[in-house]
């Protein structure tokens, strides 16, 4: 096998310096930033170099193309607004040196992707759901960012790199390699995870409406406090949802936007970003009851007005047997008795590619189970581990 570890985790670090940030390892190469497509562009030369042939299509997405039907191996290389340097970007790089490996020791033909905006700028895996089918490019377009800034606007910096669409139909399979993101497998002292299946996503803006008034003089009982309206539905919400949910079950509200924001006057407007997270659809639209419910009640007595934003998400997904059977072959053996079947409880970019081939996933630890932060690392025995692994399944 010319699978090389060195050479992948240079690489790796190599693509880490596209938007380094703070102390250790933190990146900072959110979708369409200057960062993110240096990076592609950087991706791009590598691919070349391995002997793949690199196409951008219209949304950013990267692709190193083989030769005919393949299988196709990859995951995405944006980060989030602060992140680290392992979550997207070591399935990409993985994926590279897989390639590499299977051409230079005349192996099966293997392509590469890099999805863009999996992180959320512009909703859910933008990038591989335009992709398959899931969103059109126009409709794509219109989507804002936290900034008003549109997709539409923001892509346009993919500029002429872009060429036509990659049909899927050219591949036999995905399989994504990534960090776990949780702390399952650092805690067992395990080095791989094989997922069985991913949990479903729904996610939209929420904006609570309310009057604006001078902070000092008016009286509480005449407020209509549009943040005391979030604090309100955020602390019932809690509480309605206890008889719904499993303890895998999660929601979070995760970006807030008060205005005007100043210390002398009631807020007259707040937006959020209201987010839940399961594994089975059923639970998914409990879910959803119970948050329009509450809402409406809060909104009710604390007469304020309420829009909601799309409702936007991805719904659950199980793995391919087929290729799930491969990886878990390979973790026996790379890792006998140290890897488990296990969900994926974060979405991942094969819940699109679903849609369109059979899908497979594997993960390597988290340390500490910390992800989406400056400090997400892992272990380098570990991430050999899981392309080892990768290497394996993808018949190397």
């Amino acid at each position: 096998m010319a699978l090389q570890p060195g050479r992948f985790l240079a690489d790796l670090h190599a693509l880490r310096a596209f938007g380094a940030a703070g102390e250790g390892k933190g990146v900072v190469r959110p979708a369409y930033s200057e960062a993110d497509m240096a990076a592609r562009d950087w991706l791009a030369g590598r691919m070349v170099e391995a002997g793949l042939q690199p196409h951008f299509d219209a949304m950013g997405n990267l692709f190193g193309l083989a030769d005919g039907p393949s299988l196709l191996l990859g995951s995405h290389s944006d980060s989030q607004p602060q992140g680290g340097w392992l979550d997207g970007a070591l399935g990409v790089i993985a994926a590279l040196e897989v390639a590499r490996a299977s051409i230079e020791s005349g192996g099966p033909a293997i392509s590469v992707v890099s999805f863009q905006d999996e992180e959320g700028r512009y909703g859910v895996t933008t990038g591989s759901n335009v992709w398959t089918g899931g969103l059109s490019q126009v409709e794509a377009d219109a989507l804002v960012d936290h900034e008003g800034v549109t997709l539409g606007a923001a892509r346009r910096i993919v500029g002429d790199r872009a060429g036509g669409p990659v049909d899927p139909a050219r591949f036999t399979g995905f399989i994504e390699l990534h960090i776990e993101q949780g702390a399952t497998l650092d805690t067992a002292d395990e080095q791989i995870g094989v997922v069985t299946d991913i949990v479903g996503i729904r996610d939209r803006t929420i904006t609570l409406t309310g009057q604006q008034n001078h902070a000092g003089t008016t009286a509480m009982a005449l407020r209509r406090d549009a943040f005391q309206g979030l604090v309100a539905f955020s602390c019932r919400l809690n509480d309605r949802l206890r008889n719904v949910v499993t303890p895998q079950s999660v929601w979070t509200i995760g970006h807030v936007a008060v205005a005007p924001n100043a210390s002398s006057i009631v807020p007259g407007q707040v937006r959020f970003s209201m987010q839940w997270r399961d594994a089975e659809m059923d639970r998914l639209a409990r879910m959803e009851t119970v948050i329009e419910e509450t809402l409406a009640a809060v909104t009710a007595e604390m007469a304020l007005g309420v829009q909601s934003g799309p409702l936007l998400g991805l719904d659950p997904v199980a793995m391919d047997a087929g290729l799930r059977a491969r990886l878990e072959a390979g973790a026996e053996v790379v890792a006998p008795g140290m890897w488990r079947r296990m969900p994926s409880g974060a979405l991942h970019d094969a819940t699109n590619v679903a849609r369109c081939m059979p899908v497979a996933m594997l993960f390597v630890p988290s340390i500490g189970g910390i992800s989406h932060a400056f400090e997400e690392d892992t272990d380098e025995d570990d991430l050999v581990a899981g392309l080892r692994v990768l290497a394996h399944a993808a018949g190397l």
